[in-house]
């Protein structure tokens, strides 16, 4: 018979089928023809009453440049946003074996070409565990960078050591030094998605210029007695033009 011992585990927990699972957060770019606006509420109630709602006169006798005229009104349609998300996606990896992945690298506030210059010098020379390198990359949305060597096992050498001491400058930096990994994308589902917050207006006719156009669509949707409520968001683009909105991940 074992002693009884009291135990407390701290840590983090992962459930076994979270493993090898990629994050992925929507970025979706949205063709938008001219004549038309789209208007992102802070309430989804209140797109999906002007949705309903369907056709709106808009007033825009307010307005300096029509401040002779009595009475002045646009019909504009307001139509739902719908976009594709992805529902599924598997991705295959493939190392690629004389390339290396260095993060958690310093703010030093110089250029990128000034820290690529920086770690090429640094991972040239054999005494740091290096070799002959025959390209880097700074790779821009993970503010991490990709060193290629011409010789095969020194990039798998300075993987197994993990982490290690870069001399850049008059200081010492210790970053991380990681697998490079290029990926394919082998299966994607797609399902459409309705932009809870968000309407498409349509119709507009181009009888203002845009900021004005633009002032007059917010005015008018934001009072509680034409169905709007509190604008998040307002862009309009005038009619001949072309243009794309940018959706991304709703916090």
């Amino acid at each position: 018979a074992l002693p009884e011992k009291k135990m407390v585990f701290k840590g983090l927990v992962t459930n076994k089928e979270d493993m090898n699972k990629l994050v992925l957060t929507p970025r979706i770019y949205y063709p938008l023809l001219g004549g038309s606006a789209l208007i992102t509420f802070e309430k989804a109630e209140v797109a999906q009453r002007i949705i309903e709602m369907k056709e709106h006169m808009v007033e825009l006798s307010y307005e300096k440049e029509l401040e002779e005229l009595e009475q002045c009104r646009v019909r504009v349609q307001a139509e739902p946003v719908d976009i594709l998300l992805p529902s599924a996606l598997e991705i295959g990896l493939t190392r690629i074996s004389r390339s290396i992945l260095v993060s958690n690298l310093p703010s030093l506030g110089i250029s990128q070409e000034a820290l690529l210059d920086k770690l090429e010098l640094f991972f040239s020379k054999t005494k740091n565990g290096g070799g002959e390198v025959e390209s880097t990359e700074f790779l821009s949305d993970s503010g991490q960078v990709m060193l290629t060597f011409a010789q095969d096992r020194v990039a798998e050498l300075l993987i197994e050591r993990g982490h290690i001491q870069v001399l850049i400058g008059k200081g010492k930096y210790k970053v991380k030094i990681s697998p490079y990994m290029s990926g394919d994308i082998t299966n994607l589902q797609l399902q459409p998605s309705r932009c809870p917050r968000t309407v498409l207006l349509a119709g507009i006719p181009d009888v203002l210029d845009k900021e004005s156009m633009r002032d007059a669509l917010e005015i008018h949707f934001q009072k509680a007695s034409r169905g709007g409520g509190e604008v998040d968001a307002l862009d309009y683009l005038p009619a001949g033009r072309g243009g794309v909105a940018v959706f991304e991940e709703d916090m």
